[in-house]
């Protein structure tokens, strides 16, 4: 293997610049499939966004020059934007708008399932298939944001969110006790402490030696959960780990139906900046900048966030502005459409000819492959000045990086005290 990826691997491209570009146009494009993916699997479908995924990768098996590398990367984050337009719209028409909703914490007595991942489709029939079984429903991880969706608030056996973000669960599913489900590749190798494996079920694209795989869905109708159902039936219930509430929601419907208050918050000076923190969590130590950031903010700051970089504040009492919550979770990591959709109608709202005169910071936590395609689509959307942490990617050359930071101002974070400094006024 060590001898075949000199000659097709990564590093078989010589040039570092292309094979810079290259790996920055791969990895977002694998955040855009993923997106597409979890749309498709709900019935939402482009033909557009399929033509480009094929144009992008043939581009990447020909000699191009750089600037028609950088459009290539460009045009990535257009598909970006357009494929987490078709997401949101799957999501949204197939279960509701996301709603303001306040996510219980602690356990109850039942047995129960634990489901993380990001598909909804899953999580639907799971809750079908559990309504009047004794066993309980829990969120993990990414899939927190089911909690909002008005078609999933009425069963009465989905009782909240159990713990936190991927990097834990070693620990996390340890104490749940019940069986797990994983619906995307966001597990974690167990430890050899772990005594899970028996209780551990994974489907659609996720697998494990020694896991449970429910296979996929037939044509027309639904996954087969009746296993993992009697396994949870066998188990005790979860140990707590935790207790109370937290609020969540706040995607592009919800917000921009309180556009009016917030509008006047800005205008009277009760809110003088947002914060945009979206993006991925890791067990990096250095991650906790972003726990930092939040309780260091002024008090009259908003974060808006998505995906599972919120675990690092979303429990922090950081009170509100006037009712508004400090932290507007808007949801999964594809819901960052979202913050993109409010920042977009503030501009609007303000009449403001650039988005980046907007009283709004980006510090964003990337990690893996869809936050790089978030990036692209705001670097699309013409957002400058974005601070990219805990480090910038590391298959980005020195000149591809100064390419970055020449037109698009992006910059790695420095300390707690300088970014906020910096943030605060507008740099």
């Amino acid at each position: 293997f060590a001898e075949k990826a000199k000659s097709v691997g990564v590093l078989a491209t010589e040039n570092e610049d292309v094979r810079s570009l290259r790996e920055l146009l791969i990895i977002g494009l694998k955040g855009v499939a993923a997106f597409a993916d979890h749309a498709a699997i709900l019935g939402f479908e482009q033909d557009d966004i399929y033509q480009f995924i094929m144009e992008a990768m043939a581009s990447t098996t020909k000699d191009l020059t750089v600037d028609e590398m950088v459009g290539m990367v460009m045009k990535t984050g257009e598909t970006a934007v357009n494929t987490m337009a078709l997401l949101d719209k799957a999501n949204t028409s197939t279960y509701g708008h996301p709603e303001i909703s306040e996510v219980n914490l602690g356990v109850r007595g039942n047995p129960g399932i634990l489901i993380s991942g990001h598909d909804l489709k899953d999580m639907e029939e799971l809750l079908k298939q559990t309504e009047g079984t004794g066993v309980d429903v829990y969120t993990h991880g990414e899939m927190l944001p089911a909690n909002y969706y008005p078609a999933f608030k009425k069963y009465d056996h989905f009782v909240g969110n159990y713990g936190s973000s991927w990097w834990h669960q070693n620990k996390e599913f340890e104490s749940f006790n019940g069986p797990i489900l994983l619906t995307t590749n966001c597990l974690v190798p167990l430890k050899k402490e772990n005594t899970y494996l028996d209780r551990l079920f994974t489907t659609g694209v996720v697998s494990y030696v020694g896991a449970t795989h429910i296979p996929d869905r037939p044509a027309g109708g639904s996954k087969d959960f009746s296993a993992i159902i009697a396994k949870a039936k066998q188990c005790p219930a979860p140990t707590e780990i935790e207790t109370g509430k937290i609020v969540g929601g706040f995607a592009h419907n919800q917000v921009l139906a309180l556009a009016d208050k917030v509008v006047d918050a800005v205008k009277s000076g009760a809110i003088k900046r947002f914060v945009v923190m979206a993006g991925c969590d890791g067990r990096q130590k250095s991650r906790s900048y972003y726990t930092e950031v939040a309780e260091k903010l002024p008090k009259d700051t908003i974060i808006l966030t998505a995906g599972c970089a919120k675990y690092r504040y979303n429990k922090l009492n950081l009170g509100d502005i006037g009712g508004i919550p400090r932290v507007l979770d808007a949801g999964q990591c594809n819901d960052c459409y979202s913050l993109a959709v409010i920042a977009l109608k503030l501009k609007e709202v303000f009449g403001l000819d650039d988005i980046n005169e907007l009283p709004i910071s980006y510090d964003i936590a990337w990690y893996e492959q869809k936050a790089v395609a978030v990036l692209l689509a705001l670097l699309f959307l013409g957002v400058k000045g974005i601070r990219l942490g805990p480090t910038l990617p590391a298959f980005l050359s020195p000149n591809v990086a100064k390419v970055l930071v020449e037109n698009f101002n992006i910059k790695p974070i420095d300390t707690v005290e300088t970014d906020i400094a910096a943030m605060m006024k507008g740099e």
